[in-house]
């Protein structure tokens, strides 16, 4: 799948992001890039994606789905087993790490525990012969950033698992590289400090305005994050997008899948008409859906729903999907109540209701009736 010449938005030459679109410049280029570990199978399959100066663009998908090794390979902690990797134009496939000049932070945050805050990050100036004055006003500047500048003389061992993560991020930006990779950072973090280091990290890249590439398993991160989002499968690009687009127009049935929650039902299409279409149901329900990619009169497909967008009880009429179904199970999540009906031949739609005006008076066993939209309900070829 080719990703050459798409755009993204973020920030550039210390704009916010969103006051001024990316100039479209690309930084980084695979082209036609494999990857093969045992000379058999390819893990990496014939990838083509640019990536543009001063976006976030993250690499997205289950574990073995090839996103790790594509940001080993351009760190060059991997070798591509054919096709090029460029850098700024020139290739890098056969350059070695500590010539590429690109910022990296791990999981595991890779901190030496032997040395202080300040020579941790001394430590990548020294290697590329930085003054002593220079590296001095580095390091003060860059744990200024982070906000840990009164932390600079302890040891990785007296920091919290938040404070190690922001001094491994501050030692990749220290030099200030162009690009800085991210291989799943937030993963070893609770909930809530993840959720905050993914603002954190969100703004930084507005502020500084490099080039981010992140790794991450996790699709509300790639959602809170990105730009863009590549979402891998299999050693292929399924979907390159924002994350309004992956979330809303989700091109294959694995997408929408991964990306958010997602209701699936299965039929085949019994008729095409303009705008949408009809499925049939194997449980004989005739449903109308929009078509996205979908093969033709009786071709299978799996019809998406997302829980947000299914409504119980609506007025007759109001949708031109309207079935009767039985309220199975309520689970109360505080800003919402998840409402599992029983439907269509299906004993699982979960449909979303707000609780702003209250918990809904729905109880297990009572009848409803549930409907959504054309537009909402897409027909993808399973």
């Amino acid at each position: 799948m080719s990703a050459h010449g798409q755009a993204a938005g973020g920030k550039l030459g210390g704009q916010k992001l969103g006051s001024q679109k990316l100039d479209g410049k690309t930084l980084v280029r695979f082209k036609e890039v494999q990857k093969s570990y045992d000379g058999e199978t390819l893990v990496v399959k014939r990838l083509n994606l640019d990536i543009q100066q001063g976006e976030f663009l993250t690499l997205l998908g289950p574990s073995g789905s090839g996103k790790t090794t594509t940001l080993m390979m351009l760190a060059g902690f991997e070798t591509p087993t054919h096709g090029e990797i460029e850098l700024n134009g020139s290739s890098i496939t056969h350059m070695p790490p500590e010539k590429r000049n690109i910022g990296m932070v791990f999981q595991n945050y890779a901190l030496f525990p032997h040395m202080t805050v300040a020579e941790n990050l001394a430590f990548p100036l020294e290697v590329r012969k930085y003054n002593k004055a220079d590296i001095q006003a580095r390091i003060r500047k860059s744990l200024e950033m982070v906000r840990l500048d009164a932390f600079a003389n302890r040891r990785p061992g007296q920091l919290s698992g938040g404070q190690q993560q922001r001094v491994a991020l501050a030692r990749a930006l220290v030099f200030e590289p162009e690009l800085v990779l991210m291989d799943e950072p937030l993963g070893a973090l609770d909930k809530q400090l993840r959720e905050h280091m993914q603002i954190e990290i969100r703004h930084l890249h507005q502020d500084l305005g490099i080039t981010v590439v992140y790794v991450t398993h996790d699709q509300s991160e790639a959602l809170t994050m990105s730009d863009r989002i590549a979402v891998f499968n299999d050693g292929i690009i399924h979907q390159l997008a924002s994350p309004a687009e992956l979330y809303e127009r989700p091109s294959n049935a694995f997408v929408a899948q991964f990306i958010g929650e997602n209701n699936r039902l299965h039929g085949k299409v019994a008729e095409l008409n303009g705008h949408g279409c009809t499925v049939e149901l194997s449980a004989g329900f005739n449903v109308q859906a929009l078509p996205v990619n979908v093969d033709g009169q009786g071709s299978p497909v799996t019809l998406s729903l997302r829980p947000e967008r299914l409504k119980l009880d609506p007025q007759d009429g109001s949708m031109p999907n309207l079935f009767n179904g039985e309220v199975v199970e309520l689970i109360y999540l505080g800003d919402h109540t998840r409402v599992r009906v029983a439907a269509c031949g299906a004993d699982d739609l979960i449909v979303k209701v707000p609780n702003s005006e209250g918990v809904p008076a729905y109880r297990p066993g009572q009848p409803v009736r549930i409907g959504w939209r054309l537009e909402d309900c897409r027909a993808l070829a399973s």
